[in-house]
Order: structure tokens, then sequence, then C-alpha cells
């Protein structure tokens, strides 16, 4: 295995074209940008796969459904409210199915870096009943990334991953692995699989409501879902998603006693995982990025009968903005380290401009 420096949206691209990516598409958007440019970069230097940018996230969809639909791999990115404007095809992608694998990878932006909002991509995985993997690092964006195409074409669903900000434009070393070869295609299947006129959507429901099972039993054997039980402390679990996993594993080395934790990495969540460690511990820390997601699921209702539950809803963490390992260390009760007052400085008024080339401009 060879390793090299790369951003998180570059780790991703170069997983996909490794994984025998035939065709990507996208519309620009930060953070997720990255991805094509690499890509296209890539494409001129001789590698064999299409690489485009679309007129809008919608006609991407499309088109790496197309790819799919003939076989082949494919891939689609945008930032997160380009997935509103994608939603059309994308929710009907997962009553089609896919042929060929296809991956749709998502950058959302917690904190509002160049966005309007703070939308949680889990949310579209869930409307959709479809698998998301949403990585904790560098390797693990590369790692899902060439998985999620082999899930992709196991379960005959597209694949959703969800990146943050902070993962996408940060780089580390990264193992990659050989070029696998690209599927031949010419395979279309039963072509009213992919029309969704009534009674094929009905049928095409059925079966996406079938497949609901397998992906629960993906979810509990993978390697990225990872349960470390400590007998020796009943009083806290953690349980942390996303790349809030690295802040909490940064600050564990300052805790008197390590807790228990749940690190998740898909959804559907691993419940039997999660029974177990809630089973072990009286009181429940839930650490991820973006909107209480997975606190919903856990909170159920009326929350776990003898249970103390934190996290966003109670205010342990915030309900906006980006996580920081500060902000992780004090709900996990250690004092948090006033940093240094800057003045501001005066400086004059600049407003916001789109990028250079946005046809929005």
């Amino acid at each position: 295995m060879n390793k090299m420096v790369l951003l998180g949206d570059e780790a991703v691209a170069l997983a996909a074209i490794q994984a025998g990516l035939s065709a990507a598409y996208s519309y620009p958007g930060t953070p997720a940008s990255e991805i094509m440019e690499y890509l296209i970069k890539i494409s001129r230097g001789g590698q064999k796969f299409v690489a485009k940018w679309c007129v809008n996230e919608k006609v991407a969809c499309e088109e790496a459904l197309g790819v799919s639909f003939a076989g082949k791999r494919a891939m689609v990115s945008f930032k997160h409210v380009g997935l509103n404007v994608a939603a059309d095809p994308f929710i009907n992608s997962a009553i089609t199915g896919a042929n060929g694998g296809l991956v749709v990878v998502v950058g959302d932006d917690p904190g509002m870096h160049s966005s309007q909002d703070e939308q949680d991509s889990r949310y579209y995985a869930d409307f959709a009943r479809i698998l998301c993997l949403e990585p904790t690092g560098h390797q693990e964006a590369y790692d899902m990334t060439r998985e999620a195409f082999d899930l992709s074409e196991k379960f005959n669903l597209p694949v959703l991953i969800r990146l943050v900000t902070r993962l996408a434009h940060s780089r580390s070393s990264v193992e990659v692995r050989p070029i696998r070869e690209q599927n031949k295609g010419g395979a279309y299947g039963n072509w009213q699989d992919w029309t969704l006129l009534p009674s094929n959507a009905r049928r095409r429901f059925r079966l996406l409501l079938d497949r609901q099972k397998e992906l629960k039993e993906y979810a509990e054997e993978t390697r990225f879902n990872y349960l470390s039980l400590n007998p020796g402390n009943k009083k806290l679990g953690v349980v942390v998603t996303g790349i809030a996993y690295n802040y909490f594993k940064e600050i564990t080395g300052r805790l008197p006693e390590q807790p228990s934790y749940l690190k998740i990495s898909t959804y559907p969540f691993p419940e039997k995982k999660l029974l177990q460690l809630i089973g072990q511990v009286e009181e429940i820390l839930i650490i991820e990025e973006g909107y209480p997601f997975l606190e919903r699921f856990i909170r159920g209702v009326t929350g776990i009968p003898g249970k103390k539950i934190r996290g966003k809803m109670d205010g342990a963490l915030p309900s906006s903005g980006e996580l920081t390992p500060d902000l992780v260390a004090g709900a996990l009760g250690l004092p948090v380290k006033t940093g240094l007052k800057v003045e501001s400085l005066k400086l004059a008024s600049r407003p916001p401009q789109l990028c250079v080339g946005c046809p929005h401009a």
C-alpha cells in the first residue's frame, strides 16, 4: 500500500477512481467542490473516466443514475443544500434502485462557513431509506468510499456519504490500495425497474422496504461501527459519530475513568450495539456534528426509563455551530481552557461575494 497526503474531498475522489469509477458528475459548492476538481485533474492525466460539471445538482444526479442503470459505477457530489435541488431523482433512485454502484457524496457545512443553513443530510438518507456512511477521518473517507460502491451493488441501492467542512478541507495521510477494473456495463436488467409508473413504483417500493433488514444487519456487522465497554465505569457511556469521534478521543486521556463508548458511522444505526451500551451505563452522552439526528432516535418520545440522556437537546452541547475539542471536554465535565482574547480589527466593510465563475453571480 502507498501513502498519500490528501484533503478529505481528495480522499473520496481518489477512492472512487480506484474503486473502478466510470463517471462522476457535480455542481460546485463548498465544501464539496474539491472532489470534482481533483477528478478532473486526474482525468486529464490519462485516466479513462468521465468527470463533468453539470448545470445543477438535479441534472448531475440524473446523469449519474443513468450511468448506474447501464451497469457502470458512478458518483455524484455536491454540498448539502444541493441535495435539496437533487431531491426528486435522489429519493426516486432508492425506489428504482442502482445497477452499477451509485455513490452520492454530500458536504454538510456545520457553522455555515459558506452556506445559508446547517441542514443535516442524514435526514435525507432516512427519508429515502438508504444506507448512509459518515467517516470520522481521512482514512475512513477513503475506505468507506471504496466500500460504498460494493455495497451499492450488493444492495442494489444508492449509498450516501456524508462529509463535513472540517473533514473535507483538512489534510491527512491516507493508505491507498490498487485500482479496480471498471465494470464492463451493458447489463441493463428489467427496464420497467427504472420507469416509475405507479404499478412499477409499488412493486419497487416493496423491494426497498424488504431491503431494510439487510441494511440493519450490515450496520451490526461493519467494522465502521465499534463498541468499547469498560466494565469498571458504569456511570457514563458515550455515543459518538463522524468527525466528533476525533475530539472525543483527544479528550479521553484527561478523564479520570475511561467511559464505555459506541462509535457510529452508519445509518441505519447498530441497534443491538446501542442497546448493549445503554444496558451497561446510567448516563448517555451523545456527541454528533450537525442536528441531533441520533439523539432524537435514542430519546424516542419519552426517553429511556432510568437513564439520563445528554446532548444537544438539553444544552450539554450547543445546538448550532461546529463542535470543538473544548466543547466536548465541557460536556464530559472537564474544565474548558479559556482562549486568548484578541481585539477585533477595524476593517473596511466588504459585502459577501459569490465564487468567481458561479452561474448564480
